[in-house]
């Protein structure tokens, strides 16, 4: 699952050149009608201190300034603390899915026109819209359910949708105002979502029960309805299920999970690339096949355990995107410390490059560049797609996961709440 800034965009012909310049899931960005000239950005979401990162989207990445995601935490806390259930699935979050923490940011986008940004808050179960000049909220919705989680804008950034992870549904929210314009059920415990390019379809991943110690193979059923939900973006009706079992199943992989994790559309959305639990590579899926026409195992870590139950959140890699031509692939490597580039013709993988347990990889503003957040290091690395090699790190917060381009106005400031 990303929206962007902009160098200074002070005429309409100016945006459209850039427009053709950044990747063309970034694009839906530049449909903002504004006279306001913006600044292209990355949000890096500090899960576990509650903030967002704002940093240059190419170049050397430098740090531009920092946002509070959580002003009202007081006040999310005292009713929390008010309601026993709501307290027992806080808890619950930080002692499973949170190591130990409280999960304050999944995911985040900006509004076209680089005012306000929208955060998925999952301790909260909620969306928030934070006004980006003075860093209060403009508006809140409550998920179904106790957990918010992976979310996606539609291409015209006019649309949000959300997983709400334990309520099995996707909402769809306008992005100005967050009132819900629909919503879809989905598997167990949706996570990733998609918008096709036109706007007409959410294609949207279950990935079951990740907290249990049921992770041998033989129990692999006790994880729940893993699917892919094909959903129609103006209805929000279900148009078709994708259950990779049987896909796997018919390559021989029946000890593999279904559990479909970060995915990303090849440029004409004829191929599928995902991971899986467990597994220490990818997949590659033909759509109008119906079939997975190959495999990519990557190298395996000699220090990681090959222990299931080790794993965080039963992810082994987790984090896929790719370059805006097609033709490289960049893979987190989460559990095995390391990103690298992989040719998409041949699957051959580059160097490892060794990062701290990178738990998402997304495309630089100028699409020269993968970027990896490392949430063992706090800190974000950019890897060349040419050469496969790091070309920066930078530091961020406390235990960064999503990072997506964004705008902000130009000449922005950190909120002085923040």
């Amino acid at each position: 699952m990303p929206v962007f800034r902009r160098r200074h965009l002070c005429s309409l012909t100016a945006a459209l050149a850039l427009t053709a310049t950044v990747p063309a899931t970034a694009a839906h960005a530049d449909a903002a009608d504004s006279t306001a000239a913006l600044r292209q950005v990355l949000f890096v979401g500090n899960n576990w201190d509650g903030t967002a990162e704002v940093i240059k989207s190419t170049g050397d990445f430098a740090r531009i300034g920092r946002i509070n995601v959580i002003p009202d935490k007081d006040e999310r806390m005292a009713e929390i603390n008010a309601d026993p259930i709501r307290w027992i699935a806080f808890m619950t979050i930080r002692n499973s899915v949170g190591e130990g923490h409280d999960q304050f940011v999944d995911d985040m986008y900006s509004t076209p026109d680089g005012k306000s940004v929208v955060v998925s808050r999952p301790s909260f179960a909620d969306v928030v819209s934070l006004d980006l000049a003075s860093g209060r909220i403009n508006w809140r919705f409550p998920v179904s359910g106790f957990r918010a989680d992976h979310m996606a804008v539609s291409p015209d950034g006019k649309r949000v949708a959300v997983s709400a992870s334990t309520g099995n549904t996707v909402h769809v929210l306008d992005i100005e105002t967050g009132k819900q314009l629909g919503k879809a059920a989905t598997g167990a415990k949706p996570h990733e979502n998609i918008f096709t390019k036109d706007g007409k379809y959410i294609y949207n991943m279950s990935i079951g029960e990740v907290n249990t110690q049921t992770d041998a193979p033989w129990l692999d059923w006790t994880k729940g309805d893993r699917r892919i939900t094909v959903i129609d973006a103006t209805t929000y009706q279900q148009v078709k299920v994708i259950d990779m079992r049987s896909r796997l199943d018919a390559i021989g992989l029946k000890d593999f999970s279904d559990a479909v994790r970060p995915a990303v559309f090849s440029p004409d959305e004829s191929k599928l690339y995902f991971q899986v639990s467990f597994f220490n590579g990818f997949f590659e899926y033909d759509l109008a096949s119906d079939k997975i026409t190959r495999t990519k195992t990557l190298p395996k870590n000699p220090a990681t355990s090959d222990d299931r139950t080790t794993f965080v959140n039963d992810s082994r890699h987790h984090g896929l995107s790719m370059s805006p031509d097609g033709t490289k692939l960049c893979v987190a490597g989460t559990m095995d410390d390391y990103a690298t580039v992989v040719d998409r013709g041949t699957l051959q993988e580059g160097p490892l490059v060794t990062a701290a347990k990178p738990y998402w990889a997304t495309v630089s503003g100028d699409g020269k560049s993968c970027v990896v957040s490392e949430s063992g290091t706090d800190q974000v690395t950019a890897i060349d797609f040419a050469t496969g090699r790091k070309v920066a790190s930078v530091p961020v917060g406390d235990h960064p996961q999503r990072v997506r381009l964004g705008h902000v106005e130009a000449g922005w400031t950190s909120p002085s709440a923040s």
